[in-house]
């Protein structure tokens, strides 16, 4: 599929790159964190189409690491996405089945189970298939992973498929159940404050957001799920925890209806509420991802987020205050 971080599209082989890769994935990630996304798709063309050709010739065999589309085009084929990184990662990047099974004559689409349920019905997607299985992929034409989709479309910031909502909750789901008060006045804000554990960089404790204790007329609601959601019983606020109902992501997309605003550290929440079109603010590390980009408080990809950085790495303490700040600001 890609090289470590050549593209928005890989698994992770940083030891088996060569020299040449090692600077093709500097220049490809310091285009994307300018927001240049044309030179960073001129720096995948550097690997890519050399390694097609060689394909072609058959002295070359893809591997892992490499991009599983070969360039095929997708018009009048059954077309196979897959899904083989985060969730959030599957979240963003399905966003494009639409556009390819305008094309396509089938989109078929091989996620996480535990995305299934969030997908079924969804646009652009004939098919679901469970990722995580040693069955054989169902009959395609052409294969693709979901990150090499903006890639493939050649997206830009001013090109990429942003209209939101692109996900949707069935209305008999999500209305079968009611996660707040719907008399209640005060506005509604969920909170989740740590991500997975393989970037604990991304994360805070719950007791960072005790400044978020002076805002009067909010009503908090934690969506946290993992180990740290028990924090929200010693919370430095009041938090009503919604950790037990919202177990299943299903839930969790319908409980977000029911909010004014989530705020959350970047993890699939921001992705999820991002693509259900709810106002949703996101606490990034001083060193953030690339899609989040530099030096921006909004997202190309996302319309309805706002982005709050870290000032010094390891400091959560000024973006918590400009959240504080915004939010009394908007009461």
């Amino acid at each position: 599929m890609s090289l470590g971080t050549v593209l928005p599209i890989h698994r992770a082989r940083e030891s088996a790159r060569q020299p040449l890769e090692e600077s093709i994935a500097t220049s490809w990630r310091e285009a994307m964190l300018r927001g240049d996304f044309e030179v960073a798709w001129r720096q995948t063309d550097r690997l890519e189409l050399p390694r097609r050709e060689a394909m072609r010739r058959g002295s070359f065999v893809p591997t892992p690491s490499h991009l599983l589309w070969d360039g095929a085009l997708f018009d009048g084929r059954a077309v196979l996405i897959t899904c083989e990184h985060g969730l959030g990662d599957t979240i963003m990047f399905i966003r494009y089945a639409p556009i390819v099974r305008a094309r396509a004559a089938k989109v078929i689409a091989r996620m996480q189970p535990v995305l299934l349920p969030l997908f079924r019905g969804a646009a652009g997607i004939d098919e679901l298939s469970n990722g995580w299985t040693t069955d054989a992929l169902p009959p395609h034409d052409v294969a693709i992973e979901c990150m090499e989709l903006a890639y493939a479309f050649r997206s830009t910031t001013a090109t990429l498929p942003a209209a939101v909502p692109y996900l949707k909750i069935n209305p008999v789901r999500a209305g079968s159940v009611s996660f707040t008060d719907p008399a209640l006045s005060a506005r509604k804000v969920a909170l989740v404050w740590a991500a997975s554990p393989w970037d604990p960089s991304r994360s805070i404790s719950l007791a960072e957001l005790a400044p978020f204790a002076a805002l009067p007329d909010v009503c908090f609601y934690s969506l946290q799920q993992g180990a740290e959601a028990i924090e929200a019983a010693d919370a430095p606020f009041a938090v009503k925890s919604l950790s037990h109902r919202t177990t299943e992501i299903v839930d969790a997309a319908a409980a977000m209806l029911e909010m004014d605003l989530i705020v959350t550290v970047d993890n699939m929440v921001a992705h999820l509420a991002g693509a259900l079109g709810r106002p949703v603010w996101v606490l990034l590390k001083k060193e953030a991802d690339w899609r989040w980009m530099h030096d921006r408080a909004n997202s190309p990809w996302y319309p309805t987020m706002r982005l709050f950085r870290q000032e010094q790495a390891g400091d959560w303490q000024a973006p918590i205050r400009a959240i504080v700040a915004q939010l009394r600001d908007a009461l």
